[in-house]
C-alpha cells in the first residue's frame, strides 16, 4: 500500500495546490477526476506492488462522474453500480473508511470480490471525500497484496483524500459557479428569442403582448417543438436569419 512513514496530513499539504493548478489546466470534471487518480496512484503506490486508484463523485442533478488511473479500476466502479453497493457505496453512505484487508477471505459482494480479485488485486480500501452541496465522492485503492488495518498504508491514505478533498471541494466549487453562469447565460438568450418573436407577432397581429405570447405557447404544443425554437421559426421567417445575440456583461 502506501509508502512507510508518519501518515499527518502536512505530509500531504501540497496536494490541495496540486489539485488547484490540475483544475486549471483540466476544467472539465472528467479530466480533472482522471488526472486526481492517476496522481493518487502514484504518490501512494508502494514500491513492488500495483497500486490503483478510482474516483467516483456524484453531485446532485448531475450524472455520476468517475475516472481511474488505469482501465481495470474504471471497470471495477462501473461493476459496483451495477450490483449496487460494494465497499466504494458503502463508505459513501456511512461516512466511514471501508477496507477490504484480504480478498480472499472476504464474504460479502461475491461478484464484486470476484472481479477484483480477477484483476490481480488483493485488498480494497475505500475512503469517503468531504463535500458540500450535497455532493458525495470516495477515493477507493486498489493494492495487489493485503493490507492490515492500523497500518502506516491505511493511515497515509487517509491523510491523503483529507487533502484531497479541500482541492476537490474547490474544484466543484468553481465548476458549480461556471454551470450557473452557463445556465444563466442560456436563459437570457432564449429570453431574447421569445421577446424578440413577441415583439414581432404583437407588430403583425396589431395584438397584445400576452395574446402574441400566447400564439408562440399554442404553436409550440400543437406542433410539439420548443417555445424557443417556435419563436425562433418567426424570427427567422421575419429577419430572414435566426440567428440572434443578446447583450449582457460577462
Amino acid at each position: 500500500m502506501p509508502h512507510a512513514g508518519v501518515p499527518e496530513d502536512e505530509d500531504f499539504a501540497d496536494v490541495a495546490l496540486h489539485l488547484q493548478e490540475s483544475f486549471l489546466q483540466n476544467p472539465e470534471v472528467e479530466a480533472f477526476l482522471q488526472d486526481l487518480a492517476t496522481y493518487a496512484a502514484t504518490r501512494l503506490g508502494g514500491q513492488g506492488h500495483e497500486c490503483s486508484c478510482e474516483i467516483v463523485v456524484l453531485r446532485p442533478k448531475k450524472p455520476a462522474a468517475s475516472a481511474g488511473s488505469n482501465p481495470s479500476a474504471q471497470l471495477i466502479s462501473q461493476l459496483e453500480s451495477t450490483l449496487g453497493d460494494g465497499p466504494g457505496r458503502t463508505a459513501m453512505r456511512t461516512a466511514t473508511t471501508v477496507l477490504v484487508a484480504d480478498l480472499r477471505r472476504e464474504k460479502r459482494w461475491p461478484e464484486y470480490v470476484q472481479a477484483v480479485q480477477g484483476r490481480g488485486f488483493l485488498s480494497v480500501l475505500s475512503i469517503p471525500a468531504a463535500l458540500e452541496g450535497g455532493s458525495e465522492g470516495v477515493l477507493t485503492f486498489y493494492c495487489s497484496r493485503p493490507v492490515a488495518f492500523g497500518t502506516n498504508g491505511v493511515d497515509a491514505a487517509e491523510a491523503f483524500v483529507r487533502q484531497a478533498s479541500k482541492g476537490l471541494k474547490l474544484a466543484l466549487r468553481m465548476l458549480k459557479l461556471e454551470e450557473t453562469k452557463d445556465g444563466m447565460s442560456a436563459a437570457m438568450q432564449t429570453r431574447t428569442v421569445i421577446d424578440l418573436a413577441t415583439g414581432a407577432i404583437m407588430a403583425q397581429n396589431r395584438c397584445s403582448q400576452a395574446a402574441a405570447f400566447k400564439l408562440l405557447a399554442d404553436a409550440s404544443s400543437t406542433r410539439n417543438m420548443k417555445l424557443r425554437d417556435v419563436a425562433a421559426a418567426v424570427v427567422a421567417s421575419v429577419a430572414g436569419a435566426a440567428d440572434t445575440f443578446t447583450y449582457f456583461d460577462e
